[in-house]
């Protein structure tokens, strides 16, 4: 099973989005045409500068279904002799994706300060089905932090 790297400044020209009240998605992954996959690691935090008061930053994972306009983002094999990726990526979304409603799989909430990293327990991991620009987003939104959040995924096709 190859394993797979992407994040919020993996383009040649990123164009890295200031989050708002209203979230705005980060990172697309998505099935190709065949093949699903999960997500295994999340590594979150704030990629600005701060506000002048501490603030909160809620970041987030949901099911998606249709493929929003972004940064076609690289996906990076963990193991080069690994074939390519049968995922597609989107980074840094100027038109969000179609978000299923109540479809959260991940969540938490930071100061702008802090950064998470999480790491899926065995069988715990963050599945997209084998449907063609279905997925996950990964999302952030702030009520007072207005610049770039970086979001940076580790993945496997299954």
């Amino acid at each position: 099973m190859a394993s797979f790297h992407t994040n919020t400044r993996s383009a040649t020209t990123p164009s890295q989005q200031n989050i708002s009240t209203t979230f705005k998605s980060q990172v697309e992954l998505a099935s190709a045409a065949t093949g699903r996959g999960q997500i295994f690691e999340l590594n979150v935090g704030a990629d600005g500068p701060p506000n002048a008061t501490d603030c909160q930053i809620i970041y987030d994972c949901s099911r998606k279904t249709v493929v929003g306009t972004g940064v076609t983002g690289i996906i990076n094999p963990m193991n080069p002799a690994d074939p390519a990726a049968r995922t597609t990526c989107i980074i840094n979304s100027t038109i969000e994706p179609t978000v299923t409603a109540n479809s959260m799989v991940w969540s938490v909430m930071l100061n702008q300060r802090a950064s998470q990293r999480w790491i899926a327990a065995p069988g715990y991991e963050l599945i997209w089905p084998n449907t063609s620009a279905n997925g996950l987003t990964c999302r952030a939104l702030s009520p007072t932090y207005a610049a770039p959040v970086g979001v940076a995924v580790y993945f496997t096709d299954l």
